[in-house]
């Protein structure tokens, strides 16, 4: 089968879709499909791949679609599916509606919502957001998306919550397959933490406390940097991803007076990211918002404890108190209490890790891309 895989970023630049595309593309091939990426790509002609990449640059908006679109027609008169992973699908699905291909999109997140909430049409979550009446522009750009939804033939629900998400926007249930996201690290022996303490040059009296995000407002890196204010001046927090607000949470460190204690890696090689994530002694996350985290997930495999907002998906993947710990988004004391309970008890935290250990097991590749391999024939009309 010929796929098409659309994504809004790809290596080297961070985030979920990075990680998952290269991942479902290479298992693929190794499974003799025949793959092309189309992706948004701040490297102008990415290589080294097993499968071609078509890389889209990050020019002004308008730009950037439209070159977005040409590519994805382009690409689609030779594939026998599109699979698209963008919040903001119209143009993709456009163009793969106009070669006549069918389409499966993935929906990590409501689209509208956070469109919406980037151009400064409301300052609510995901969650309050369904539902309310916001005006005429938010009302369009919802019937715009039931639009493209509507011309896809399925649509990937990646938790439980986004299911329930889409459902609410009057998708019929037998449209929604619900597949978990899934593991996409390294399978084998994992580096100890000392050596890559020390390829990291991270002092051994230093507590690190680590998160991967792109640096947008809902993922509530200037919550940490607050609770950081808090604890002890040997907690250090480091943070890998780029994004819009650098500038603003550099800031918010330099007026708190820990900005020698908050740092930023930009975006960080995968290979870095595992010795970053083995290395760490907590994983933080206070995102408003999560569809699946790819990166919990690797976390959790990777078995550094975890504590994570109680928003959207996370509480799927962390259980208070049993993997983990959860404390409300942007609550500066309860995000202080999970990383001292962490820190202080190394016994809890171990426990905490072997969990986490137990239940990303459940979250093996090879089990989750069959189920979507088999949704991706069944759509093409393949046997």
């Amino acid at each position: 089968m010929r796929i098409l895989i659309t994504s809004p970023i790809f290596p080297p630049d961070l985030g979920g879709p990075s990680t998952y595309v290269p991942s479902i593309a290479r298992w693929l091939v190794e499974r003799g499909h025949a793959v092309t990426v189309v992706a948004f790509c701040s490297d102008p002609d990415p290589q080294g791949w097993p499968f071609r990449v078509v890389s889209v640059p990050r020019l002004w908006m308008p730009r950037r679609y439209w070159r977005d679109f040409v590519a994805v027609w382009r690409e689609a008169k030779h594939a026998d599916l599109v699979y698209v992973n963008e919040h903001l699908a119209f143009h993709v699905v456009l163009a793969a509606r106009l070669r006549g291909k069918p389409v499966i999109i993935r929906t990590y997140v409501d689209g509208t919502w956070e469109i919406s909430h980037r151009l400064g049409w409301h300052n609510d979550g995901i969650v309050e957001y369904q539902g309310k009446d916001y005006g005429w522009r938010v009302s369009w750009l919802r019937r715009l998306q039931r639009l493209w939804w509507g011309w896809a033939r399925q649509l990937i629900a990646p938790s439980r919550f986004m299911q329930e998400i889409i459902e609410g926007h009057d998708v019929p249930p037998q449209k929604i397959s619900m597949i978990y996201n899934n593991y996409h690290g390294p399978r084998g022996e994992l580096p100890d933490r000392e050596s890559c303490r020390e390829r990291l040059g991270l002092p051994a009296d230093r507590v690190v406390l680590l998160s991967i995000c792109r640096l947008m407002v809902w993922k509530g890196v200037d919550g940490l940097i607050d609770a950081l204010a808090e604890l002890p001046e040997n907690h250090h927090l480091y943070v890998a991803g780029d994004g819009e607000e650098l500038d603003n949470w550099t800031a918010r460190a330099a007026a708190l007076g820990i900005a020698d204690r908050v740092h930023f890696l930009g975006n960080v090689p995968f290979e870095e990211i595992v010795a970053w994530i083995r290395g760490a002694d907590v994983f933080l996350l206070n995102s408003v918002y999560e569809g699946l985290s790819h990166t919990l997930i690797e976390v959790m495999w990777m078995g550094l404890p975890a504590a994570v907002s109680a928003v959207c998906s996370n509480p799927e993947l962390i259980e208070d108190g049993v993997n983990g710990r959860t404390f409300p988004h942007q609550d500066t004391a309860a995000i202080v209490d999970a990383v001292t309970e962490i820190v202080g008890d190394p016994a809890r935290a171990a426990l905490f890790a072997q969990r986490s250990r137990e239940k990303a097991a459940g979250f093996d590749p090879e089990e989750i891309f069959r189920k979507k391999e088999q949704l991706f024939l069944s759509v093409a009309g393949q046997p």
